[in-house]
């Protein structure tokens, strides 16, 4: 089986949805997540905080420097994700699709490398 990252593409410049809404958002991704348990592909589920929460480490010249949050050009942000194990892409894409209705966001699905490692 081949792991996706299934991420959640956040807008932060969007305005908050009302409590209500959020809540409702986050019952419909928890019954995904369950789904997916039942299912057998989940394997790690997690949130994140908006980018300003984020320190970025850049490396140069043999040390590193540190910059409070990502300095994108972009509107979207990662606010979340699931690591999933499927037997290949149409079934993560399927995955891909249930999130995205639940969230409300847009979603990234992404196959982590089949890497070697020795």
């Amino acid at each position: 089986m081949t792991k996706y990252l299934i991420a959640v593409q956040f807008d932060e410049s969007a305005p908050e949805p009302p409590e209500e809404e959020m809540r409702a958002q986050m019952a419909r991704t928890s019954k995904v997540t369950e789904e997916m348990q039942a299912a057998g592909n989940w394997v790690f589920v997690g949130g994140l905080l908006p980018s300003p929460a984020t320190t970025v480490v850049r490396p140069g010249n043999g040390t590193t420097t540190m910059t409070d949050g990502p300095f994108a050009e972009t509107k979207e942000q990662l606010g979340g994700f699931w690591v999933i194990e499927c037997d290949d892409l149409d079934e993560a894409l399927a995955w891909g699709r249930k999130c995205a209705l639940a969230c409300g966001e847009p979603i990234e699905v992404r196959p982590f490398m089949d890497a070697q490692w020795d």
